[in-house]
């Protein structure tokens, strides 16, 4: 019999902090309420992983209900060392739906009570962080109402 590989452990990469704008609403579509939150920049902090998020981008959600939101963001680093690193971030957010419509009306919700998490992908052309391109990622993400705060992890 085989022995199974060790479990995965999580190295912390970088924090994100996103600032957005005011979200641009589509209204209710097959797959829920879609909505767009414009990326306006940002910065980017961490050991492996530094500069500012460029604006530009944009989350682009589906709300599925009162409690259940689909998040899947799309934006651009550019590191301090003038490297740029395409991000897709694909994620759910779920809380009771008095927090969720606090969140929605920009209304700060205690982060502990929101339940965000995705997988972020990363691209990069950059020799240097090609790693990025090579790995898997996990993050936690926290919703205040002008910006998003992200923590992504290296899966080890």
């Amino acid at each position: 019999m085989n022995t199974p590989p060790p479990a995965p452990e999580l190295e912390h990469l970088c924090t994100i902090i996103v600032d957005v704008g005011a979200p641009q609403e589509v209204g209710a579509t097959p797959t829920g309420r879609r909505r767009v939150i414009p990326i306006l920049g940002g910065s980017v902090r961490g050991t492996k992983l530094e500069g500012h998020v460029l604006p530009g981008g944009a989350d682009f959600q589906s709300i599925r209900s009162e409690t259940f939101t689909d998040i899947h963001a799309r934006y651009v680093i550019q590191t301090n060392d003038n490297e740029t690193v395409y991000v897709e971030n694909t994620g759910i957010r779920t809380g009771t739906a008095d927090d969720i419509a606090a969140l929605a009306a920009g209304h700060p919700v205690p982060p502990e009570r929101i339940y965000f998490r995705s997988y972020p992908r990363f691209e990069t052309a950059a020799p240097r962080l090609d790693w990025l391109n090579k790995h898997l990622f996990v993050g936690t993400g926290a919703r205040f109402p002008d910006r998003v705060e992200l923590n992504f992890y290296l899966l080890r």
